[in-house]
């Protein structure tokens, strides 16, 4: 019987879910998982995930007490929320999570590395190593900062909202653990910015990948490059043999429903033999850089504030869920069960 496509690339790229569905996790069943504020937010929306929200909102309450407002109530449980996901996200794959750091600090390396520490504390309380756990930050200067030296304390890095060259190779020299370029987010800003439709290995976010990913293995980096973002299941074919893949359940479905033959485009022999020119990035030289890529430096901008209102989103939905626990309007959903 012949392989499907998602069976072929697992034999050449580690595949990560991208969600904080926890039943569509159990359906792809990935090696890793990945999420970001606005995915937890999503998760909370379905009826399965009150228990947790609830959970945490009620913890929240108990630890600061009832002359705490609702919103500082919630605030507090939104911190803890990822990590709840987290730790059902591990009882489910093998491998690791990726819990974001809050987008609203992306340019404050102190309050990142603060916050992260945070964030694995909690894990390693409920029993979680920090091994299994990647801290997600934006591939700010100050975020890449930020990672330098949460490493160094051995929490692993994901480096995430990376659109250039100069974000991926500063990450790399920096030894973050992992980056994840955003292939689709590339694609969509060139397609409106040019009005072209770009296919297979014209696609600028798939040409953006392949450049970092060959970079890397050319010059050694043990910073591993997770391919994120994708729009249709061509990005990633054309990136099979990149070391990891974050694929959402809808195009991991669509692959497990192929048979086509997948050659590996993605090979790191190749990448070595290749001419490259090697780059050193300072401050400067990302600064400038940064400002010379119209589309890393609008896509960057959006994505930090895209992730900035899904928090306070997310903060208003559990505001409003903690008034109506404690006005005694909604059920505690999996109470007494």
């Amino acid at each position: 019987m012949a392989k499907t496509q998602l069976e072929q690339l697992r034999e050449m790229t580690v595949i990560v879910s991208d969600t904080g569905d926890i039943e569509a996790i159990e359906k792809v069943t990935p090696q890793d998982a990945t999420t970001n504020p606005s995915l937890i937010t999503t998760a909370t929306q379905m009826p399965q995930y009150q228990p947790i929200m609830d959970g945490v909102l009620l913890a929240a309450r108990k630890k600061l007490g009832t002359e705490a407002s609702d919103k500082d109530v919630a605030n507090l449980a939104f911190k803890h929320l990822a990590v709840e996901c987290g730790k059902r996200i591990l009882k489910i794959i093998p491998g690791r999570v990726s819990t974001e750091v809050d987008a609203r600090l992306s340019y404050d390396t102190q309050a990142s590395i603060q916050q992260a520490r945070e964030i694995i504390q909690q894990y390693e309380q409920g029993g979680v190593s920090r091994e299994r756990v990647l801290i997600k930050l934006a591939s700010t200067w100050e975020g890449i900062r930020a990672a330098e030296a949460l490493e160094k304390e051995g929490i692993h890095c994901n480096m995430t909202l990376l659109f250039g060259i100069h974000q991926a190779v500063a990450s790399a020299e920096a030894r973050a653990t992992l980056i994840s370029p955003f292939v689709g987010r590339i694609l969509d800003w060139y397609k409106k910015d040019t009005g072209k439709d770009y296919q297979g290995a014209d696609d600028p976010g798939v040409e953006s990948v392949t450049r970092i990913y060959n970079y890397f293995k050319k010059f050694g980096y043990k910073t591993v490059v997770m391919g994120a973002s994708f729009r249709n299941i061509g990005e990633i074919q054309q990136l099979a043999g990149c070391d990891l893949l974050t694929i959402s359940p809808k195009l991991i479905g669509e692959l497990a429903a192929s048979t086509e033959d997948l050659p590996r485009k993605l090979d790191p022999a190749k990448a070595k033999a290749m001419q490259i020119e090697k780059l050193t990035i300072d401050k400067q030289t990302f600064d400038k850089m940064h400002a010379a890529d119209r589309m890393a430096t609008d896509k960057l901008k959006e994505g930090i504030e895209g992730f900035a209102d899904a928090l306070e989103n997310l903060e208003k939905i559990l505001v409003k869920r903690l008034a109506e626990l404690e006005a005694g309007k909604a059920e505690v959903v999996g109470a007494g069960r």
